[in-house]
């Protein structure tokens, strides 16, 4: 069942609190804690970022699309797939997060700035074979609810690590 999109604002303020929140989680954690996976098989911090990080380089690039285009069509790309393609999860979890945080920023910015019509803009979007329709908004609404699944899962793994931090 596909999720009802955020509104504007919700989502201006959930993408703001995902980032802030990240960042308040790994202050005083030890770097070397941040890139350790907390049980077998599942994803270190700096995992979790890496994987945020990739959904909001390609996600964000949709959102950016559909800005500067009137009804873009693109092939949708998996973030897990563009992960892949990136070093992101071989650098250091603060290096990351620096990156995220501007990448953030300028995300924000930029959709501060759209008039709150644009925020219905739409695209077709084509992935395995079948074309969809989304909006900017539905995008933006995607990366935040998403993220706050992913930083849920940062805050067990540095709350499993325990006071060693």
């Amino acid at each position: 069942m596909k999720e009802t999109p955020l509104t504007a604002d919700a989502a201006m303020a959930l993408l703001r609190q995902n980032a802030a929140r990240i960042a308040e989680l790994a202050n005083g954690v030890a770097p070397e804690l941040l890139q350790t996976a907390p049980e077998t098989d599942e994803w270190s911090p700096n995992d979790v970022l890496a994987h945020i990080r990739a959904c909001c380089d390609v996600w964000g690039r949709n959102i950016a699309r559909i800005i500067a285009n009137d009804h873009p069509t693109f092939a949708g790309m998996n973030p897990r797939t563009w992960m892949k393609r990136t070093d992101y999860p071989e650098r250091q979890f603060r290096e990351g997060l620096r990156a995220f945080t501007v990448q953030r920023e300028e995300l924000l910015k930029a959709l501060a700035a759209l008039p709150s019509a644009d925020w219905e803009r739409t695209a077709t979007v084509t992935s395995y074979g079948q074309s969809n329709e989304r909006t900017l908004r539905s995008y933006a609404s995607q990366l935040a609810m998403h993220e706050r699944e992913h930083v849920r899962q940062i805050e067990r793994a540095v709350t499993v690590s325990g006071p060693s931090r």
